[in-house]
């Protein structure tokens, strides 16, 4: 059966642009809101993005800044096509549109099609047999998911998956509900993208999260950006970075592609920027090859030691190292085995590149290093990852102002449901603060991650899936087999706001719940209510829709909550009141208070503008770890070598789409437009293997003596090292087997995919 679409839609090329943001942004911007909804919802929707008095933003988990927000647009283009995408008016999903096509039919349409279809506007059910989704009733609904659930022979046999968008309180309630069925099976989102992130900074630094603030970026001295693009996937860091380059900061990026948000920003807002021309942002571009990152970063290290011994106290902090760290003495030993030349050799870069990246680091504490799944979606991520700890540990540069570890969370809330209890491996403190609040003992078995429910369900073993938003079928790797996983469960839910591949690709019964956007109207028994969010910074803020439902078949995602453990429980654990804590989420937040360290006062403190910063130990020079110190670790960076016929594959995303959803089918900032299916080859490789330019080919990848297709790709010739490949995610995610994961946090290996190209 075939997924999705390969149809060609008429590849157009131009050259890559050189400055991000401008005018072009604020009229794309401008285009995707106003061609969706009515001037007057549009503006208002808008005029309340990021404001502290208004809603989250939808898309990344960029944060805002802390004091002064522009009242003009405190957005990104990326954001406004979120909110385009989620305020539609002109056109719904409503039951007319899947009487009018089945299940099969919609199958045949891709993913910018299924997008642009508007928003969900009620239940809807497809039975074992049907061909069609058929409208059915909130009370229906859950009676049909209570039912399966209370039938299976294990809560181990369900699987409750969580995207990034979901709010702290209904990430909450979601994970009570679930613990109180009796299972940690609670994979989310971050399984797939930063959880390499979290094992790292959890075994060196003591917390997963990022160690610096807003604030910091424009008091750095140094800013290392490594595998990741902020100009496509969190624009709105573009203006901190340029604050701190005109504050004298030097930036160096580390990145296979030359990406235009690395090259150069022009703010729209900016009177100097739109007469005089964008700020340059980097300093130094390092286009090292694929997964390269750990040999260069070791590099780094002894470099670093080279120039302490010609300056005894002047490049590595001792004083630091003697009184935060362990492991410094048997790491510094570890380096000698590696032969500098090699290391180099390892990354495609020049010896004089590396050591220019020394010399910016040597003289200076205050340095922020940035990454995101350029680093955190590879086999050794973690230990890469370790070692750039490892950087900031010997320069002290951890628990000072413009300084510290930035991995830059991708969706909105991811964070945030982490801190929420949304994780298939509990700490035993917070089931311990379950028990003692709620008065049950929770499951103290680990679940399953991403990788691991598909697995299960796979085998027959989970038989239900249930999806807190997002588009799981699209965002896992190893595409057709997470697709027979599904289909092999007897019943699948989604909760949504708009259509996507995953209702497509479901259990022998499937349901669709509808649910309302960030940016509309919550009104509950108390009146209109707020939620709240975390960004990458650990900043907790509120986020109040303020649109009117474009139906009111829409439930919250909280309510959806309370109403499934309602159907679910009958008598059953009935300490706790759901209609209560629906008809006023101050109510969900006493209870969070109760239960997540960092959250004392909450209604109180949050409601201030702006919200508050959750506690962070690295911050303050405090490692939770099991010795309460900062770990140096030993990483082992490994050669992967290709055969002469293979590339080494990376998935990226386009300037026109955020994670699984697709707003169009150009990128911009790439010179790509009208086409999806493109495969960016260095000219040589082209050359090598007697191609050319702009022809179809299939990609192929052979893991464990299976061929995995991806057919009709175009070749674009690009600005990438020799050997490596890029394709957009999630087109390529079908080459990926299941088990091919980063050590440590099963995260998939969607940038290091070796593949061959087919004629």
């Amino acid at each position: 059966m075939k997924l999705a679409p390969d149809t060609l839609t008429g590849l157009r090329i131009t050259k890559p642009t050189e400055t991000a943001a401008g005018l072009t942004a604020v009229t794309v911007s401008l285009q995707h809101v106003f061609r969706n909804t009515d001037l007057i919802r549009g503006w208002k929707a808008l005029y309340h993005l990021n404001q502290k008095n208004g809603y989250d933003c939808p898309s990344c988990a960029w944060p805002d800044p802390d004091d002064h927000r522009s009242s003009i647009a405190e957005y990104c283009e990326n954001g406004a096509k979120a909110v385009a995408d989620e305020v539609m008016t002109k056109h719904t999903a409503s039951p007319v549109l899947f009487q009018r096509y089945s299940v099969e039919e919609l199958r045949q349409k891709d993913d910018f099609w299924l997008g642009q279809q508007g928003r969900l506007t009620q239940p809807l059910v497809i039975r074992k047999g049907g061909t069609h989704y058929e409208p059915i009733s909130w009370e229906d609904a859950f009676q049909l998911i209570a039912g399966h659930l209370n039938a299976l022979d294990s809560p181990d046999e369900a699987v409750f998956y969580t995207s990034g968008r979901t709010s702290n309180e209904a990430a909450f309630l979601y994970q009570l509900f679930v613990r109180q069925f009796g299972t940690n099976n609670l994979p989310d989102c971050s399984n797939m993208c930063h959880e390499s992130t979290s094992v790292a900074l959890g075994e060196t630094l003591g917390l997963g999260k990022a160690s610096i603030v807003y604030e910091d970026f424009e008091k750095a001295d140094v800013i290392m950006i490594m595998g990741q693009n902020p100009g496509t996937n969190a624009p709105r860091m573009l203006t901190p970075l340029e604050q701190a380059k005109r504050n004298g900061a030097t930036i160096i990026a580390v990145n296979p592609l030359v990406e235009t948000g690395l090259l150069a920003f022009q703010f729209p807002q900016s009177v100097r920027d739109m007469v005089l021309g964008g700020q340059k942002l980097t300093d130094l571009y390092l286009q090292i090859r694929i997964n390269s990152d750990l040999a260069f970063l070791k590099a780094i290290c002894k470099l670093l030691l080279d120039e302490e011994k010609k300056t005894p106290g002047a490049v590595i902090d001792k004083s630091f190292i003697e009184r935060y760290t362990v492991g410094y003495e048997d790491f510094i030993t570890s380096l000698e085995q590696y032969e500098l030349s090699d290391l180099v050799g390892q990354t495609g870069l020049s010896l004089e590149e590396v050591q220019q990246t020394v010399d910016l680091l040597k003289h200076t504490r205050k340095i922020i290093i940035c990454w995101a799944m350029g680093l955190t979606q590879h086999r050794n991520a973690v230990q890469t990852i370790n070692e750039v700890i490892n950087v900031l540990l010997m320069k002290g540069s951890i628990g000072i102002e413009g300084g510290g570890a930035a991995p830059i969370r991708g969706h909105s809330n991811v964070q945030g449901d982490r801190t929420m209890g949304i994780w298939e491996r509990p700490k035993p403190e917070f089931l311990d603060k379950l028990k003692t609040v709620f008065g049950f003992e929770p499951p103290r078995e680990h679940g399953f991650s991403v990788v691991e429910a598909v697995q299960s369900m796979h085998k027959g073993e989970a038989k239900f899936f249930f999806g807190m938003g997002g588009n799981f079928l699209m965002a896992v790797s190893d595409t057709n087999y997470t697709a027979e996983a599904l289909q092999r469960c007897k019943l699948t839910v989604q909760v949504s706001t708009k259509l996507n591949r995953s209702h497509l690709i479901h259990g022998e019964t499937a349901l669709i719940l509808p649910c309302l956007g960030r940016s509309d109207r919550d009104s509950q028994a108390a009146g209109d209510q707020f939620v709240t969010t975390e960004a990458t910074t650990g900043v907790v803020q509120q986020s109040r829709g303020t649109l009117e439902p474009v139906s009111k078949h829409l439930k919250s995602e909280p309510a959806i909550v309370a109403e499934l453990a309602k159907a679910v429980f009958h008598s059953r654990h009935n300490n706790v009141d759901w209609d209560k804590l629906i008809s006023n989420y101050d109510h969900i937040r006493d209870l969070i208070e109760k239960v997540v360290p960092g959250f004392d006062h909450y209604n109180e403190r949050v409601q201030k503008p702006g919200g508050f910063y959750l506690p962070n130990g690295p911050r303050k020079r405090k490692f939770e770890t099991k010795d309460g110190k900062a770990h140096f670790s030993i990483n082992v960076p490994e050669k992967l070598e290709l055969q002469p016929d293979e590339l080494l594959l990376m998935t990226i995303r386009s300037h026109d789409q955020f994670n699984t959803t697709v707003y169009g089918r150009d990128d911009r900032y790439r010179g790509i437009h009208n086409e999806r299916r493109v495969v960016f080859m260095h000219a040589d490789d082209i050359a090598h293997r007697g191609l050319k330019p702009q022809q179809v080919v299939n990609l192929q990848s052979r893991y464990d003596g299976k061929i995995r297709t991806a057919e009709r790709f175009v070749i674009v010739p690009y600005n990438i090292p020799r050997g490596c490949a890029a394709a957009y995610f999630p087109e390529t995610n079908v080459l990926i087997p299941i088990d091919q994961v980063a050590e440590g946090s099963l995260t998939p290996i969607s940038k290091s995919i070796v593949i061959t190209v087919e004629k």
